[in-house]
């Protein structure tokens, strides 16, 4: 099973925002970061889970890794595709964390939208009541 990594939709106003960013035609995004995760071999075929107010909220899988230039940065490299999931709550941290699969939340089924899923901020209230 391949590894996720998840990541903070950092700028993004609204979870409309996030997935408008992968509306594009071209066929793979690109995610800078500073270091190449340790684990990078385990992650192709896995997913990048976007944290949004507090919740894993949705997930692009990784094609692979990419150094760009002199400076050391590297790319994540992702399918062109935002795939909701069951909101999770998350708290936000800087860089990336691993996902295990029995970790990650599941996707939404087909003809179930983001607004059958509680929103992140009350599923992110509720996880510190010990209710979900």
């Amino acid at each position: 099973m391949p590894l996720n990594m998840t990541k903070i939709a950092y700028k993004a106003a609204s979870l409309e925002e996030v997935q408008d960013w992968f509306s594009g035609d071209e066929a793979q995004k690109r995610v800078r970061t500073r270091y190449l995760p340790k684990r990078h071999a385990e992650m192709e075929g896995g997913s990048l889970y976007w944290i949004f107010q507090g919740a894993l909220v949705g997930r692009s899988p990784i094609v692979g890794f990419e150094q760009r230039d002199s400076d050391g940065h590297w790319d994540i490299i992702l399918e062109n595709r935002f795939i909701l999931v069951h909101p999770q709550a998350k708290r936000g941290h800087q860089g990336w964390r691993y996902l295990t699969e029995k970790t990650a939340p599941k996707d939404l089924a087909a003809g179930e939208v983001a607004g059958d899923a509680m929103p992140g901020v009350l599923v992110r209230k509720l996880s510190k009541l010990g209710l979900v």
